[in-house]
């Protein structure tokens, strides 16, 4: 497989921010639960085989497999479940955020997560939060990937919980295990031996860093590989007539959008970050540069998932530069102003923000375009060290708190706080309103006026976010003819079920 790799740091699933890199750690470390690859609205037993729920709604407990090993030889228990959860939250990475928006804590983890005995692992809530949703979020998440504790509490180093030892090795039980990873170079996956459930189909995934296009589509051509992850829509276009190629997409829950730092003047102004929704042809890109990869899509709840606008109240916007004048001159930058613009390294991003630069620069917006290493890119947001910003975020629940927890809430925007997983927090960007109101929808039991909550929420998100949505992406891949089987949805790529003829 060619892929654009450069923003991989890290394989620890306490640390891993990154899309691609998640997509690999699915493969590699099973969680408690796993989405259903033919509804991904619903999820299967993983490492735990069942689960039932209290009558209070506050405790799920799961009954886990059992003879699962790690490749260590050790057995997989609940008190390894506990261990993998418990070691998130103490290391108080981005990740954390996934168990925080939902109650838990470092100083409850004890009790939050507790095996009863060697394959009972119990999970305590502390509000009655959607069983469907914790399913979907926690429990098949990477904070929820089953680590070997026993073999990792011997490569600890300075009471790190052997994160050092997790950025280039895996530890837990899945299809594959990590055997190599040369930063900019490759990652080698080779199918688990031992593993407990069915046996991969393939020994071996090779994924090797190519970034551009034209090189992905030249090997493929070759035949030097399988699969092609990153071409772009040219490419796409004339590959699709190729009788021995199969141009194959899927919707994704992921946006592209461009980020603003609300800590700046000129961008604390709701008005200037909505005058650049008004400088983006969205249907001209969607027919030329993001053809194949991405539909128009303006709202921060992605189509399909509950709540979420539809296709033409979720896209309100089109190019106006009299429109973007004019909020600009509402609010005191008539003038214009000057930006630093950062972009990363995928086939479309150039394209799509040059055309952002020369709309902008009509308007008196002097944006000055700086690519950069995808790794680079993502160390920038977050460390709140940029003027504006293109990239993408990806849900992992089918669920409009999914988006709106994390680009609409911000729990505490001081910089000690470091949330570094909640763009809002990336983006110094802090509204009560919004953080109470989507709690109060989150808790809402009538559907038909939670839904009704979560679409007012998005309208306004539009007017007064820190974000301009531009595309709702779709993955697009180029199958070989050796491929004969490639199984994914909206969330994930299903490794182990990959045939080559």
């Amino acid at each position: 497989m060619a892929r654009n790799i450069d923003a991989i740091s890290t394989f620890d699933p306490a640390q891993i921010g990154e899309v691609v890199t998640n997509e690999m750690i699915q493969n590699i470390c099973d969680s408690l639960v796993s989405i259903d690859p033919e509804d991904e609205a619903s999820v299967v037993p993983a490492m735990a085989k069942d689960w039932t729920v209290s009558d209070d709604g506050l405790k799920i407990t799961f009954n886990l497999v059992e003879g699962a090993t790690f490749p260590s030889g050790n057995p997989v228990t609940a008190k390894d479940v506990v261990w993998s959860m418990q070691r998130v939250l103490k290391l108080g990475f981005g990740n954390a955020a996934t168990l925080t928006e939902y109650g838990f804590s470092e100083e409850t983890a004890e009790t939050d997560f507790v095996a009863l005995d060697d394959y009972t692992f119990e999970m305590n809530l502390s509000r009655p939060y959607p069983i469907a949703l914790i399913l979907q979020a926690v429990a098949s998440n990477r904070v929820a990937n089953v680590l070997d504790s026993e073999f990792l509490k011997g490569e600890e180093v300075d009471g790190d919980y052997a994160n050092k030892y997790l950025t280039t090795n895996s530890a837990c039980v899945g299809p594959f295990a990590l055997r190599q990873w040369n930063a900019g170079e490759v990652v080698i996956l080779e199918a688990n031996e031992n593993y407990y459930g069915p046996a991969p189909k393939l020994k071996r995934i090779i994924i090797r860093h190519v970034a551009e296009a034209q090189a992905q589509r030249l090997l493929l051509e070759q035949g030097d590989i399988d699969v092609a992850r990153d071409l772009g829509a040219e490419d796409l276009r004339d590959l699709k007539e190729n009788p021995d190629l199969e141009v194959v997409s899927t919707p994704l829950h992921q946006l592209y959008y461009m980020g603003f730092d609300s800590a700046k003047p000129e961008f604390a102004d709701d008005r200037v970050r909505l005058a650049f929704k008004y400088l983006v042809d969205y249907d001209a890109l969607a027919d030329t540069v993001m053809a194949f990869l991405g539909v128009p899509r303006a709202s921060v709840v992605p189509l399909g998932a509950l709540g979420a606008l539809d296709e033409e109240e979720g896209q309100p916007f089109s190019l106006d530069l009299d429109k973007a004048k004019e909020l600009l001159t509402e609010a005191g930058y008539g003038d214009g102003f000057s930006a630093r613009l950062f972009v990363g390294t995928l086939p479309y991003v150039a394209p799509i923000a040059q055309h952002v630069q020369e709309n902008a620069a009509k308007v008196g917006i002097d944006l000055q375009i700086e690519q950069m290493a995808n790794a680079q890119l993502f160390s920038a947001f977050r460390g709140r060290d940029f003027d504006t910003i293109m990239l993408s975020w990806q849900t992992s629940v089918p669920h409009a708190h999914g988006m709106l927890s994390r680009h609409a809430v911000n729990p505490d925007n001081s910089d000690e706080a470091g949330l570094t997983m909640f763009p809002t927090w990336r983006a110094s960007w802090y509204n009560e309103d919004f953080n109470k109101r989507v709690d109060e929808a989150l808790f809402e039991k009538d559907e038909a006026k939670q839904i009704e909550m979560y679409k007012q929420l998005q309208l306004d998100h539009m007017m007064h976010g820190p974000f301009a949505y531009m595309f709702q992406l779709l993955d697009t891949a180029v199958l070989g003819s050796s491929v004969t089987t490639w199984k994914w949805n909206a969330f994930r790529v299903y490794y182990a079920d990959i045939e080559k003829g």
